[in-house]
């Protein structure tokens, strides 16, 4: 037995239990999926129907809570320069944890902020980790999920330091962690094309941030060049990337037992893409 669990961001369009269905359809062993349309503010509540629902099928799936991830919508920030739009931002990611708590997942995965050029990256991060708290005060049994990101425009997380600094602000360290993009990575500077690449990159990630915050990964290929800082995936081996990077993350044991996602272009291909990974490992 594998101690990977790969999978996808399936559709959760139609309920979101659909996304356990659409996960079982291209034997993913994992999931990610957004509980409610990730480009509106506002959702109708899941009702306890759809909530019974997706705890059923999520137990006859086999695929265990911890291996779902979650991700909320793409248009929170908590780290907005302007108090007003921040706070609509954090009232919208408290209602994403409590869609998480009410599913029965343990993990919310999010992009930690933009300064929209207004204020200084250090004011921004201080900002994310404050709203962090205020939402570890009001909900329970979740851990916020911090994503590295490209750097793309006024984004920050591309840096490790970025997510050392947020993590360190974090009162409750025991409800916080990071999803590692693989795309995100490569292009905010980070290399993983080769053995000695990627060993340096994982060394940098342990000493700053540290694997015991690993809460999950993105495994995607890079259409843009390594240091790019756009932000743009590809189908795995089919990018700048290429395919020994995913060899070494299927082989490496600080990547075992957490959510292994594809958000790679091309959907039609992922039930391929997940026996291509679980293919590079070294039995």
């Amino acid at each position: 037995m594998s101690n990977k669990f790969v999978g996808a961001h399936t559709s959760a369009s139609g309920g979101v239990y659909n996304a356990i269905t659409n996960a079982e359809a291209i034997g993913a062993q994992a999931f990610a999926l957004f509980t409610k349309n990730q480009r509106q503010w506002k959702a109708k509540d899941l009702d306890t129907e759809t909530i019974d629902t997706f705890k059923r099928l999520l137990e006859e799936s086999g695929i265990a809570p911890k291996h779902v991830l979650p991700h909320d919508s793409y248009l929170i920030n908590l780290g907005h320069p302007e108090e007003e739009k921040r706070q609509k931002s954090f009232d919208a990611f408290v209602d994403e944890v409590e869609r998480c708590m009410q599913l029965g997942l343990d993990r919310l995965n999010f992009h930690p902020g933009s300064h929209l050029k207004q204020i200084g990256e250090e004011a921004c991060l201080d900002r994310i980790a404050e709203s962090m708290n205020r939402t570890l005060d009001v909900t329970s049994g979740v851990t916020l999920v911090l994503e590295n990101t490209a750097g793309q425009g006024s984004n920050l997380g591309w840096k490790f330091e970025h997510l050392a600094h947020i993590i360190d602000k974090v009162e409750d360290k025991s409800r916080v962690g990071v999803c590692i993009d693989t795309c995100h990575m490569f292009t905010a500077g980070y290399d993983i094309r080769t053995k000695e690449a990627y060993d340096v990159s994982m060394a940098e990630f342990e000493n700053i941030v540290g694997f015991k915050y690993l809460r999950g990964m993105h495994l995607n290929d890079s259409k843009p060049d390594l240091g790019s800082h756009v932000d743009r995936h590809d189908s795995i081996g089919k990018g700048k990337i290429g395919l020994e990077a995913f060899r070494y993350i299927m082989n490496d044991p600080r990547m075992d037992d957490i959510p292994l996602i594809l958000e790679t272009i091309d959907e039609t291909i992922w039930a391929e893409e997940i026996k291509l990974l679980y293919s590079l490992e070294e039995r």
